[in-house]
């Protein structure tokens, strides 16, 4: 309440402002993620087993692990490659470092969180291109990325090590043509594509140096959005046109319609009595109704 004195008056004017109308037009929204723990049990690596020495690329690494769950794959400490758990396992192609590998898993759920590690499993990859060096790698700081169907999906890859330059192929899981690429020394490059479809879908990219040496990368692309029915069945019986396109009718044309309905088959009635009983009183008169 405010209080209002006019110069040169004795009278003190109460003056109160109008209360405030709700709902008030300011809005505010608030957006959140509800915690949850992390993994409880970590996934299990059971192909490779540890002692196996390999002389070619790229090698399966697969395993037991909690559905929908995301299994990353690291090789020395290095990201190797990823999946999606589906059916409680999992398959990752992977390329390994010349000498001596050691391979753990670890699952993370829809908020990044950390599961246990894996069993580890140690493995040797001799390089039969020994004079080539240490040998190209593929590695990227996402596992995972996803957009809405119809963006692009644009996703940081690091090549490095082997013999500069590089032929880049990337399958992308979703039925379209492979994307090529060629990167003429190591550093971060930029896969693109889009996907028309919702779903998740398994990338896979392979570099391959001037010496022959290949590298492999999988991961997972995230194609957010709904899911689009199966084109299994798109043949359906149509009507046609004809046969579901209404006629319109105004009132008095309806009117009309149901007073012949009505009215002709009385009047037919009545005509066709009044000659009746025309032919009977003319036989009477005649004498042949005797």
């Amino acid at each position: 309440m405010f209080l209002v004195l006019f110069p040169g008056a004795s009278v003190v004017h109460a003056y109160t402002p109008p209360a405030p109308v709700n709902p008030q037009s300011t809005v505010v929204g608030l957006t959140g993620t509800i915690p949850s723990p992390p993994p409880a049990v970590g996934a299990t690596i059971t192909v490779p087993v540890s002692g196996q020495v390999f002389t070619a690329l790229p090698i399966n690494v697969q395993g037991i692990c909690q559905s929908n769950l995301l299994i990353k794959l690291f090789i020395n400490n290095v990201f190797a490659g990823a999946a999606e758990c589906v059916d409680n396992s999992y398959k990752i192609v992977a390329a390994l470092f010349n000498g001596a590998n050691s391979l753990v898993v670890r699952d993370y759920d829809s908020l990044d969180q950390q599961g246990p590690d894996s069993n580890i499993v140690n493995v040797t990859f001799n390089n039969p291109n020994i004079g080539a060096g240490s040998g190209v790698t593929l590695t990227s700081s996402y596992a995972k990325l996803g957009v809405a169907p119809g963006a692009t999906l644009s996703w940081p890859i690091v090549v490095s090590g082997g013999v500069p330059s590089y032929a880049v192929s990337v399958v992308w899981g979703d039925g379209a043509p492979s994307s090529l690429l060629s990167e003429p020394f190591a550093g971060t490059f930029k896969i693109n594509h889009i996907y028309q479809t919702a779903g998740v879908y398994t990338i896979l990219l392979k570099a391959t140096d001037a010496a022959g040496q290949v590298a492999y990368l999988q991961l997972v692309g995230i194609a957010s959005g709904p899911a689009s029915q199966a084109a299994a069945s798109t043949t359906l019986n149509t009507p046609t046109v004809a046969a579901t396109k209404g006629i319109k009718l105004d009132s008095t044309t309806l009117l009309i319609i149901i007073l012949l309905v009505i009215l002709v088959p009385l009047v037919t009635f009545w005509l066709g009595s009044k000659h009746n009983l025309a032919v009977i009183k003319k036989k009477f008169e005649s004498g042949e109704g005797l």
